[in-house]
């Protein structure tokens, strides 16, 4: 029996929520969990995963060479020299070839025969990117902020999401033992409507390594909270935190 992967979308109803660097994250820890990982960039007007997993110079073919034919998923997914078995499957420079829907899920259906998860980095809001990745994937998880405008866009974006189980991450979750934050943990789920799947804190060293171009630090705070989003999805049994609530 051929193996079965899961494809999970990450989609965002405004850009700067931090979805892309929670790709990378949480690949790193589903392949430290010793689940072979692809990390898919799908945003081909702003692809910023390979700097976000350190993997600019590295990878050189992008998923439109593999949907076309020209290599194969093999030879176009790079593997992380320092983590392994996690790998990055690039975007097209921007203005280049583009996939039609039709194509795009028979490469997830390709890539999950080899990968046991792919996460799938959509673009912000709900253009041609954010349908060609939930077209293919299997489950979707939603990145949100602590801020009224990032709750009112995931708002939006939970509307086109009927067809899923779909969970909600909310990241740079800031923690002050002085202020109560203008929305809480709770006012966010109520108002978009999900589930949550994890709370991923402020953290410095998240743009600490974006500037060293390497992967944030598994013992970080981010790093811990991306690690027990990975267990999650991997059928753990994780409790959430209680912040705010």
């Amino acid at each position: 029996m051929p193996h079965q992967g899961i494809c999970i979308g990450f989609v965002s109803g405004k850009g700067g929520t931090g979805k892309t660097s929670l790709v990378a994250g949480i690949g790193a820890a589903l392949a430290e969990a010793g689940k072979r990982t692809l990390c898919v960039d799908c945003d081909t007007e702003f692809r910023n995963l390979d700097l976000v997993m350190g993997l600019t110079e590295q990878s050189l073919m992008d998923f439109t060479d593999v949907a076309a034919g020209r290599c194969t998923l093999e030879e176009a997914a790079t593997e992380h020299p320092a983590r392994p078995g996690l790998f990055l499957l690039n975007a097209p420079v921007p203005g280049g070839e583009s996939v039609t829907e039709l194509e795009m899920n028979a490469l997830a259906a390709h890539i999950r025969e080899y990968f046991d998860f792919c996460l799938m980095d959509a673009p912000s809001g709900m253009g041609d990117g954010f349908r060609l990745v939930t077209g293919a994937a299997n489950r979707v998880l939603l990145v949100a902020e602590m801020s009224p405008l990032s709750v009112r866009n995931a708002q939006r974006v939970v509307t086109e999401l009927d067809a899923f189980d779909a969970r909600l991450i909310v990241n740079r979750v800031r923690l002050s033992p002085f202020r109560r934050p203008e929305l809480t943990i709770d006012d966010i789920m109520d108002n978009i409507g999900l589930p949550l799947a994890g709370l991923v804190p402020e953290d410095d060293a998240v743009s600490k390594a974006l500037c060293r171009g390497a992967l944030v630090k598994p013992d970080s705070a981010a790093g811990r909270a991306c690690r027990n989003i990975a267990r999650r999805i991997g059928g753990e049994y994780v409790p959430l935190p209680r912040i705010y609530r």
